[in-house]
């Protein structure tokens, strides 16, 4: 089968990118013939054809409306590759929904990956840092998430994502919690959460000697790395030598940084910088919890997952998709969204031995997981849902 896999390129890549790399490999370990256009401002090197997008805020005002240059791109990519099947990831920050048309004659479903199709901000999170437990709409406004001319011009903007999304074969989403969210906004989809190939070969668990802790996102709002600087702080005051590595890049990278700064944690705290999948194995190998401390609801949370297939134990929040992949004292804590006494508690656990005292988690709740998670299994729903 022919697939073509269609999906934006974020600045600051992420998991949703990392999981379309994958995609791509594993359709075509499964004999696939597939072919992947990326639009944005950069692209991944396995891209084999990609479409003008730009950062320029003044110049997306117009593109998320009516992306011309990506059309074109897909319509000669269409015309030349001739797929049996499309499978859409975004298409909200760069391609436009002007996308979809191009695809009416192609079996297409479109994965729905994060909040952008149903809220303006991408991330369900209101302006107090509290997440929106509403649907989209003058409440926006009102409440000072956007301001009126923003406002004003997601009005048809959201009009075309909708009919988008209603031009779509299938929709899938990663996680009950985000099918649940895409419910309330009156969209239907198929949950079919995303397969984690688990550790490369050679992979080994060595715990540190003091308590290790590992952040690994995007430096950005949502993801409460400022939260978890200030929880830290209060365990490097209880435990002497414990680390934190923050492994990843983002808009608030220098804040990032400063705050660490001003907390006095600068030789407690290791910035790493964006690493590949092997350095990201690598800060791994000796932590005693991988910590992801989201303010918003994690449509999915993928760095989760793979922490515990690594055997790693995890720290994260309690509302979102993470719930979905961490079992609570068995392969992780949970804690409340934005509760910084919560993850205080939390990561003092850890580093003083009363959660996870062996630093690891019992191979047969990695086992389980990784078998409810093969590549396989997913390709194969895929399949399913393109050739019912």
């Amino acid at each position: 089968m022919r697939i073509l896999l269609v999906s934006d390129w974020m600045t600051f890549a992420g998991g949703s990118e990392a999981y379309i790399v994958d995609l791509k490999q594993w359709l075509q370990d499964a004999g696939d013939e597939v072919h992947l256009l990326t639009c944005g401002t950069d692209g991944p090197a396995k891209a084999d054809a990609r479409a003008f997008g730009t950062d320029n805020t003044i110049a997306q005002a117009a593109l998320q409306l009516f992306n011309p240059f990506a059309v074109a791109r897909l319509r000669s990519v269409v015309r030349e590759f001739r797929p049996d099947a499309a499978l859409v990831s975004h298409f909200a920050f760069h391609l436009s929904p002007a996308i979809l048309p191009a695809l009416q004659r192609v079996p297409t479903i479109i994965s729905v990956m994060d909040y952008k199709y149903v809220c303006p901000l991408g991330s369900k999170l209101l302006p107090d840092g509290t997440i929106c437990r509403v649907p989209a709409g003058a409440v926006c406004r009102q409440g000072g998430c956007v301001r009126g001319l923003h406002w004003l011009r997601d009005q048809p903007r959201y009009a075309l994502l909708r009919m988008a999304l209603g031009r779509a074969s299938r929709i899938v989403c990663p996680s009950r919690w985000m099918q649940g969210e895409l419910s309330r906004n009156g969209v239907e989809s198929d949950c079919i959460p995303l397969p984690v190939s688990g550790p490369t070969t050679g992979f080994a668990r060595t715990p540190a000697r003091h308590p290790t802790f590992v952040f690994v996102g995007r430096l950005s709002r949502e993801k409460g790395v400022d939260l978890l600087l200030r929880a830290f702080g209060a365990v490097v005051r209880n435990h002497a030598g414990a680390r934190l590595r923050v492994v990843g890049d983002g808009p608030l990278e220098a804040e990032t940084h400063a705050l660490a700064a001003t907390l006095g944690l600068s030789s407690s705290v290791d910035f790493t910088g964006r690493l590949p999948r092997s350095g990201v194995e690598a800060m791994l190998a000796d932590a005693w919890a991988l910590v992801a401390p989201s303010t918003w609801a994690e449509p999915y949370g993928m760095v989760v997952a793979e922490a515990i297939l690594c055997g790693v134990p995890v720290v994260a929040t309690s509302t979102g998709g993470f719930a979905e992949t961490v079992d609570p004292g068995v392969s992780g804590l949970l804690v409340p969204n934005g509760d910084r006494a919560g993850l205080e508690r939390a990561l003092d656990d850890v580093a003083s031995g009363r959660a996870f005292p062996q630093h690891s988690i019992a191979g047969d709740a990695t086992a389980r997981l990784a078998e409810r998670l093969r590549p396989d299994r997913h390709v194969q729903r895929l399949h399913s849902l393109i050739t019912p």
